[in-house]
């Protein structure tokens, strides 16, 4: 027998209630927690001297449960004469506690007769919608209890704070000069979960009556642990508890389904309080596998985030599978945050971590994974501002090896590495230890296709040029300097400010063979083509500010026909052009292909395995197989002359994956 509600208008309905109470008998249905989850809340707000009111009352025992503890002034009222009548049965010896059948909207009390006003879920049954009509009946509702309400009584009202009930609330009582608060009560939820239903977020809204208010007042208080914290406006005060209710319902939803048919779920978790993420949350399901655990927490040490396995989705889908699990918690955390320990952290996310877990879990106990026992190192060298690209930050980062790397970062998108290099240890000519920037290390990992390509362009000839639109901290620039020593190498930025970092930060450095210049690659592009001038290569390496379309890099602007006839001017029918392509929606390659296959004979792409970079080798001219296998030769030779064998390529793989992905018009 179905005894809640078929839908939430029902809830408003007097003949509902009647019919509800029947079908229910005399057994207590308590509307969001009985009386001893309720009980820390309330004994904060209602003192044992009050005259309390408990409106909309139900057959629920919170009266009774009240004036046992020796709260003796407790006037109980229901709109339903047959649970009046129920009540009044269960009375006992409780003479002075009162069950009046009585309508919310038109009491009969004297205008400020109590102290207290309790409302067990009675608001949400009245306001089922924000219609015209229910709008007029809860204000009607609200004005009774503004004028029975003594001055320093408090309205306590217990609610869901569905999202019309809640802007009404700040609305009415702001207004009326109330002052407003709002506790979350986790220990209703608990229960709840405890009996196997769905924790549902039970907030206690309690609103305090003065003469005058000289200023509105909000307050809230949404953890377990927390001080109460003061709001800013009504905006700030339904963000918090909307975040807070979705958090919760993201969490019933996983203890009950998994999701590795979809995609992971991602939110953000916050210190009350603050604006600034402390940690994001990845939850990652995969098919289940019958050796592999249930469940896992993993921790991404500070810094470690951008890594291909942390930072994109078919990365963290392989982290679930490697480290043997079905779900994975995967957990990262933001600068400008303080992490005492690895410890400290597990403590911190143990609720968190608990409330995501599958409701099949075996032990009830959730493991806490990382890359090593420590949080991991992250050194802020500088911050700044750029007019074109907006705050950006340097730092410095430790790996697991004990490595350490510089990195580039703009805050719109502070996943994506813009720049990076590999820090080393020197000693100058007084004998003393200096830390300075590798530039014969190549970080990213796509540069290394990118200097092949160059190589074959540039081989054999006296006296190349190339040019790379895109400069960043120089890193591509600065190696091709090393590794091809003789060609002519121009960087191309658009914005002075990175140019200043590079030279400043990443140890750029122009001389005859070497120069930067702070244009727009679209005009740099066009004025040569214009003025006849030739390259022998043509790199873009150059990224789009906005990471949320389908083709961050390069910005769309670079991939025009337009653009890509004045390419074709330039690097005429012997250079090279290579672009560093980067797709977050793969539906987009066929157009990118096509494209470049109609403007260029022949077009080579490779893709990166552990990226979203594929690179696209263009050519009018011929591009044979054998001239890039050496050029790979060489670039390995070069590495291993430096020390640097890991940075090398996998020549038969690379010419494999390459000529199996080429286009040849």
């Amino acid at each position: 027998m179905n005894l809640l509600p078929k839908s939430k208008e029902e809830f408003s309905q007097k003949d509902y209630w009647n019919e509800f109470f029947k079908k229910r008998g005399n057994e207590a249905f308590e509307w969001y927690g009985e009386y001893n989850e309720l009980s820390l809340h309330l004994h904060k707000y209602i003192r044992k001297p009050d005259s309390v009111l408990i409106v909309g009352c139900g057959n629920s025992s919170l009266g009774k449960d009240l004036f046992d503890l020796g709260y003796r002034n407790i006037t109980n009222i229901d709109i339903s004469d047959v649970v009046i009548r129920q009540l009044l049965s269960q009375i006992g010896n409780r003479e002075n506690l009162k069950y009046l059948q009585m309508d919310a909207l038109n009491m009969t009390f004297d205008n400020e007769q109590f102290s207290v006003i309790l409302d067990k879920g009675t608001l949400d049954a009245l306001m089922p919608d924000d219609s015209e009509e229910t709008i007029e009946k809860i204000k009607k509702y609200f004005d009774e209890i503004s004028r029975v309400l003594k001055i320093g009584g408090r309205y306590i009202c217990i609610s869901l704070l569905q999202e019309h009930i809640l802007q009404f609330l700040l609305k009415y009582f702001s207004l009326n000069n109330f002052m407003f608060r709002i506790v979350r009560c986790f220990e209703a939820e608990i229960k709840a979960a405890d009996n196997g239903q769905n924790p549902i977020p039970v907030f206690i809204v309690v609103c305090t009556k003065f003469k005058t208010l000289t200023q509105k007042v909000l307050e809230i208080n949404l953890g377990p642990m927390d001080k109460m914290q003061r709001c800013n406006s009504d905006n700030d005060v339904i963000s918090q508890i909307t975040n807070a209710q979705n958090a919760a319902f993201i969490c019933s939803s996983l203890k009950r389904t998994s999701i590795a048919d979809k995609n992971e779920v991602v939110f953000d978790l916050f210190e009350q309080g603050s604006v600034k993420p402390r940690f994001t949350v990845y939850v990652v399901d995969i098919p289940p596998q019958r050796n592999f655990s249930q469940y896992a927490a993993f921790i991404v040490p500070e810094g470690r985030e951008v890594e291909w396995l942390f930072s994109t989705p078919n990365g963290r889908k392989k982290l679930v599978e490697v480290t043997k699990h079905n779900r994975l918690s995967i957990i990262t955390l933001h600068r400008d945050q303080k992490y005492e320990s690895f410890e400290a952290i597990q403590t911190e996310l143990t609720d968190v971590v608990c409330n995501l877990a599958p409701s099949n879990l075996r032990n009830k106990m959730v493991a806490f994974l990382s890359l090593g026992s420590d949080v991991g190192h992250r050194i802020v060298r500088y911050k700044g501002h750029s007019d074109l690209s907006g705050d950006f930050v340097i730092e410095d980062v430790i790996t697991e090896n004990n490595e350490k790397y510089r990195r580039l970062f703009y805050m719109s998108s502070q996943l994506v590495i813009q720049s990076e290099a590999k820090l080393r240890i020197i000693k100058s000519r007084k004998g003393i230890m200096k830390e300075t920037v590798d530039l014969v290390h190549l970080t990213c990992r796509h540069h290394v296709y990118m200097s092949i390509a160059t190589y074959l362009a540039c081989n054999n000839k006296t006296k190349a040029n190339v040019t790379v639109i895109g400069l960043g901290g120089g890193g591509l620039c600065s190696f091709l300097h090393k590794f091809l020593p003789k060609i002519n190498i121009c960087g191309v930025d658009v914005d002075k400010d990175m140019l200043k970092v590079a030279v400043d930060w990443f140890n750029f450095k122009e001389d005859d063979k070497l120069k930067a210049e702070i244009q727009d690659g679209l005009v740099y592009i066009r004025e040569m083509a214009k003025n006849g001038k030739t390259l022998d290569a043509l790199l873009f390496d150059v990224d789009s500010k906005n990471h949320a379309i389908g083709m961050s890099c390069p910005p769309q602007q670079f991939m025009t026909k337009e653009t890509l006839k004045n390419v074709v001017k330039i690097v005429d029918d012997e250079g090279i052009f290579v672009v560093n392509v980067v797709l977050r929606d793969n539906q987009l390659r066929p157009g990118v292909l096509v494209n470049l296959k109609n403007h260029f004979k022949n077009v080579f792409s490779y893709k990166l395995q552990e990226d979203l970079n594929e690179i696209f080798i263009c050519s009018n001219g011929s591009i044979e197989t054998d001239k890039l296998k050496d050029a790979s030769y060489e670039l390995n030779s070069f590495f291993k002359k430096h020390g640097l064998i890991e940075n090398g390529v996998d020549t038969d793989k690379f010419l494999h994956s390459l000529v199996a992905q080429s286009v040849v018009i």
